[in-house]
């Protein structure tokens, strides 16, 4: 792990190097390159957010919140799962 975690500070390095050794210029245009490939995908996503609002239904449909626990029963076959059961027991019921 630290021979992976040394390589890759290397090439960190070696990267930086690089960059510090461009022209100023060169640096520049890069991050504006940069700058505008960015720019160019925050108005795509902003213009496709918008376009899928604009075709989307505008009415908003309030609907009653059903509680998925408490269902209608599909089958008219009981659980026959003795853990659904409410068993009483004379022993074990206070006095």
């Amino acid at each position: 792990m630290k021979e992976l975690r040394g390589k890759i500070n290397s090439w960190f390095e070696a990267l930086d190097t690089r960059w510090r050794e461009l022209p100023l210029q060169q640096q520049y245009r890069y991050l504006m390159c940069c700058f505008l490939g960015y720019l160019v995908l925050t108005i795509a996503v902003i213009l496709k957010v918008w376009y899928d609002f604009e075709k989307s239904n505008r009415s908003l449909a309030i609907e009653h919140i059903e509680n998925p626990v408490v269902r209608k029963k599909e089958s008219t076959i009981t659980l026959q799962d003795s853990l659904l059961k409410i068993i009483k027991n004379k022993k074990h019921e206070r006095r």
